[in-house]
Order: C-alpha cells, then structure tokens, then sequence
C-alpha cells in the first residue's frame, strides 16, 4: 500500500516519474491546474485511484508529488486536468501498444525497471575517421522470412544481425525512429478506427496505412513497445546496446522533432537517452532543435550529434578544437553530386572532387549515396522516375528529384548488356563513397542488391517493398562481397581515413604532395566543366599505423565518361610499382588480384568505370626504408 507523504518534499525536476528509494515522484505540467493530478491503474483489479494535486505541489506550471511504497509494478498511471486525460508525455514506458498495428484505446504510462546489469558497459567513443556507420528501420531489417531470425522485426532481431553486421565490417548503428509513435496513420474522412483495424488489411491504399518509419510526434522517452519481443522492451533495447557495445559497435538513434515539440523538451530527451540507455550518438532531425545549447553541454561532449548543419562558429570558438569531434554534419549534398557525376552531368568534376576530400578538423562528415527516403542501391541504377503508386497517393509522395540514371531501360530487364552496366555503376557508386575522406553511412539492404521497386518513400510499406530481403541472388553475393572489401580496404590504410582534411600540398617535403590531381598527363588533370574523368594519388608519407610504418600510395581512376580514357600513372619512388586493386569493370569482389603495371606509364580505363591502383615493393628491389611503401593491401 502507498502513502503520499506530506513531509517529503517534492521535486519540479526531472519530469515525468523517478523512484529514488521508497519515494515515487511525479512531475508534470499543467495547462489549467484548477483541478489536477495522478490516476494510478491497478492492473490487477482494474480499478482508478486518483491522487489531487494541491496548491503546495506547484511550481509555476509544473505540479509534483511524492508517493511512498508504490508498488510500480502493480500500477500503470495517467494525469488529469480538469477534464482532461493524458498520458505523460515524459513517460519512460508506454503502456496499450505493445502490438504492431493495434493500439488500446488509453494509453498508460509504465514505470521503469530498475537495476539493469549494464556490468562493464561503456560507450564504444569511435572517432569519425574510423566509423562505417550502417542505418536501418528495426521493423524492416528483420521482418522478412529471408532474415532467418528468431525474433523477426524487433530489438533482438538486431542482435541476431550482429554477425552479418561484423562481417560486413560496420561500427556503428543507426536507428531510424524507435521511441514510442503511434504507426496507425489517421483515417481519412468517414473512416473510423473500427473500420481501419477492419478492412486495412484488405485494403491498406483505400482504408488506411501503417507508418513504418515513426517520423511523428510520440513518446520520446519510450523505446517503442512493437519493436520488443520481450515484455519488457526496455530491457530488451539495453540487452541490445550492450551486445553491440560488445562487438565493437556504436548506436545512434534518431530523433524527429516537429516544431510543435519544446526545445527544452527536445535537450531532455537527448541527455535522458545517452544517460539511461548507453546510446553513443543522437541524429536530430526538425526545425527548432536548440543546437548551441545541445552542441555545448559537457555531458554530450563524447556523444555523436548529427544533424544538416551546425552553428560551428557558435559552438567552438576561432581556435578551439574539440578533444573529440563530435559534431557531424548530415546532409544531401554528397549524395546529390556522387549521383550526377555517376550518371554523366557536365560540370559535376570538381564539385564531386571536393566533397570527396571534405573532412573538416572540428567537425565530421557524414557521406552517403544512398538512405531512406530515396531509390535503393541497386533502384538508383534501375530508376529515373519514383514509382510510389503502392503508397496510395496519386505518386505525388516522395522526392521528385532522384538524379538518377536507369541505364536504358526503367526496372527490371533481362538484358546482360543493362544488368552488367547497372552492376558495374553500383560498384563505381560504392567505390566512391569508400574513397571519400568523410565518414561513409550504408543503407541497410545495399550490400545485398536489395530493392524497392522504384517505391522512394515507402514509409507505409511493411511488406515485400519495405522490408530487406536477405535471400542473395548473384548480385547481391558480388556486391556484398565487393562492399566488404572495400571496408576492409579504407580501414587497412590510414591515408584514406584521416582526421583531418587532405592540403593537396607538399608539407612535409618528402617530394608529394598529400593528395594530387592527375589526367591524360601525370599531375595535369583535365577539370574542365565537359570533364568527366580524373585520376587522384594518395600520398603514404603523410599517414601512419601503429608500428609507425608509413602507408601506401594510392592511385584512384576515375572514369564516368561512355568513352574510354587513357590515364598517366604517376612515377612512384625508387623501388616501387603500381600494383592493380580493383576495376569496376571486372567481376568478382574489390581484391582482383591481377598483376602488376610493371613498366607501365599509361593504362586504358573502360567507360563507366573506376580503378584502384596500391604500391608496392618491386620485386628484388632494395629499399633503404624499412618501412617505406611495403605493406600489403590489407
């Protein structure tokens, strides 16, 4: 039995409830006040207590009580003004919608668990030079029949996914939303609620639909309840955090904040996350986020924060540089010149060439080709229009600017010449990303060919269209095998993944440069606005692995003409030679294994496509630096 102790005092922060040994305590704002307070549920009678608040529980708007021996596993709760029912909208647990797709007709907030074993658990803190991140929808990433998984569509699905993600050679998760929303999207007028449960399943464009995706107001301090095969779902999100944290791995979970959401609101739920669930990193997605304010608190200073673009110039003073970088910025850009220099647009060369070495000092850069709310992998290769009919929204829905190229034919085709083509486009588009000097991001399903049917915005789609498919075809065997070594690749050599932006200068003296240019001609590129080829040279000296050996030189040819083009081989050291990684236009993985250049001064690259050249040590060759240019590809 609970007593509401007059003598305790009560406490305005934090909101929503807290336990602190015997107490309870309740916090919460209210709009009128006149007539307010707490309405425990017992869950096992099924009966209402209300508690009132009185005039020596408010402060300003917010209303606070301390309930004594409150047995919370027995209670549920609410609050009331006036007339008025809510739920709390602090609550760390959301009661009445614990199955996908259906929802009681109160929701009820829950109490936390306490004492969960988080044992030696601690943030996994990887810089972003070294991140491969990988974002997914948890729902879709398991719920195929494909995935194999026990616990198909949850938080423990993603836990069986741990060895495909290791495999792949990815360090950080990202979750599409996963706190508590409502996935019932609102029926249109004349439907109600009974009809959509009804018919939605016979007819899901005309009745209703379910979003997927979460990108709503909901509960934000709540993991989503659907999303949990346990009981007890926020242990379930724990169990998954810490596994991951045991592997190697960060998590980054995604917020959407639409301006109706406090800004004060917005900076709890940040901290009360990083705090209470171990998570590594917060995406902010929405108009008013406070980002000075959340760019500058100490608690977050080894927290990851993405969002389109901070006031770095607010945030960090004119020499300041942060201990560790944890700003990044998450936008469109790279994705849109990587897609038009892909497919061939004039004057896309240099654009293309400077996101590639963008990697600013104070900040990181998140780059990626492809992600949720656009064409797939293998769809941006198939697609040049969106194809969203299946949304039930007239195909007006989704982005109308995709920049993409379908290679001749829009959707599936059984021709060799379109299938090879789309193939080797899909592995120039990676080998790009994987050769940006930012931090790459996946879209989970690309390693495996997946695909969307030309569907861009399938946020309503939980069937075959939304969900991965992980039953590979030999596409999906070649790309992932591809994808896989070039992760290898980028992670084996520091010179690819540096913590701060290449100079393109000589600063050292060792006679290179730290990234140059070169065309037909060694170290006289073609960068004219028709230009549609350039080779770019990586210099070893100027990064090092642990023993202190310098790394290799890289030479990375790039060819999106439909022409062939004749590249220069830069002249490396004394007792060094090209050695030829990949080619785009070959089958098989990234590590061809095909001979040396040796003697070489030009090589013919085919069009649309790319080739990665790595010294090495000529063969008898003496080099008076142990450590000069002699590691392997890996």
């Amino acid at each position: 039995m609970y007593t509401i102790d007059g003598r305790q005092r009560n406490k305005p922060y934090p909101l929503g409830v807290n336990i602190e040994f015997d107490y309870t305590y309740f916090s919460v704002v209210m709009k009128e006040g006149k007539d307010c307070g707490i309405i425990l549920y017992d869950k096992k009678t099924g009966r209402e207590k209300r508690i009132p608040f009185c005039e020596q529980n408010k402060f300003g708007s917010i209303y606070s009580m301390a309930v004594k021996d409150l047995d919370a596993d027995r209670y549920s709760y609410n609050f009331y003004d006036g007339g008025l029912v809510f739920t709390d909208p602090y609550a760390k647990v959301i009661h009445g919608h614990e199955k996908w797709g259906k929802q009681a007709s109160m929701l009820k907030g829950g109490f936390l668990a306490k004492d969960y074993p988080w044992e030696k658990d601690k943030p996994v803190k990887i810089p972003y030079e070294d991140s491969i991140i990988y974002c997914l929808n948890v729902r879709a990433f398991t719920k195929h029949k494909s995935s194999g998984v026990l616990h198909k569509g949850t938080f423990r699905g993603i836990i069986e996914k741990i060895p495909h993600l290791k495999e792949l050679g990815v360090t950080t998760v990202e979750l599409m939303p996963a706190y508590e929303f409502d996935e019932i999207e609102k029926p249109k007028a004349g439907i109600t609620i009974d009809d959509l449960y009804s018919q939605f399943a016979k007819e899901p464009d005309i009745k209703g639909k379910l979003n997927c995706w979460g990108y709503k107001e909901g509960y934000y301090f709540a993991p989503k309840a659907a999303f949990g095969a346990d009981k007890d779902v926020t242990w379930e999100f724990k169990d998954m955090v810490k596994a991951l944290h045991e592997n190697g791995m960060e998590v980054i979970m995604q917020f959407y904040f639409p301006n109706t959401v406090k800004q004060g609101v917005i900076f709890d739920v940040v901290k009360y996350w990083v705090l209470e669930y171990h998570i590594d990193g917060v995406h902010l997605k929405g108009e008013r986020i406070p980002l000075h304010v959340i760019g500058t608190e100490p608690l977050l200073t080894d927290t990851k924060l993405f969002y389109y673009d901070f006031p770095y110039e607010q945030i960090y003073g004119e020499n300041e540089m942060p201990k560790f970088r944890n700003l990044a910025s998450y936008k469109d850009d790279y994705m849109h010149t990587v897609r038009r220099f892909l497919k061939g647009d004039d004057g896309m060369l240099e654009n293309f060439l400077e996101l590639q070495r963008r990697n600013p000092g104070k900040y990181g850069i998140i780059n990626y080709v492809t992600n949720y709310d656009t064409f797939t992998l293998a769809d941006m290769v198939s697609y040049e229009k969106k194809h969203n009919e299946a949304n039930g929204e007239n195909n007006v829905d989704g982005s109308d600017c995709n920049l993409t190229w379908n290679c001749g034919i829009e959707g599936n085709t059984r021709k060799k010449n379109i299938a090879s083509l789309r193939k080797r486009q899909m592995k120039n588009a990676l080998t790009m990303l994987f050769m940006s000097q930012g931090t790459p991001l996946i879209y989970s399903g690309d390693e495996l060919g997946n695909s969307r049917f030309g569907n861009n915005n399938p946020y309503c789609q939980d069937n075959e269209t939304g969900w991965i498919k992980w039953n590979r075809n030999r596409l999906g065997e070649e790309i992932f095998s591809y994808l896989k070594d070039l992760i290898r690749l980028k992670k084996a050599h520091r010179i690819l993944h540096q913590s701060n932006e290449l100079k393109i200068l000589d600063y050292t003296g060792c006679g290179y440069p730290d990234l140059s240019y070169h065309g037909e001609e060694a170290w006289r590129p073609d960068l004219n606005h028709y230009s549609r080829h350039v080779g770019a040279m990586y210099c070893g000296c100027y990064a090092k692995n642990r023993k202190g050996e310098e790394d290799n030189f890289f030479y990375i040819a790039y060819n999106m003409h439909w022409h062939p083009h004749v590249f220069a081989l830069p002249k490396l050291p004394k007792g060094m030679e090209w050695s030829l990684f990949t080619d785009t236009g070959a089958d098989g993985g990234a590590d061809t294994g095909q001979e040396t250049e040796k003697g070489k001064q030009y090589v013919d690259v085919k069009p649309r496509s790319i080739r990665i050249y790595i010294s090495k040590q000529e063969e008898g060759a003496v080099v008076k630096n142990k450590n000069q240019y002699i590691r392997s590809a890996f």
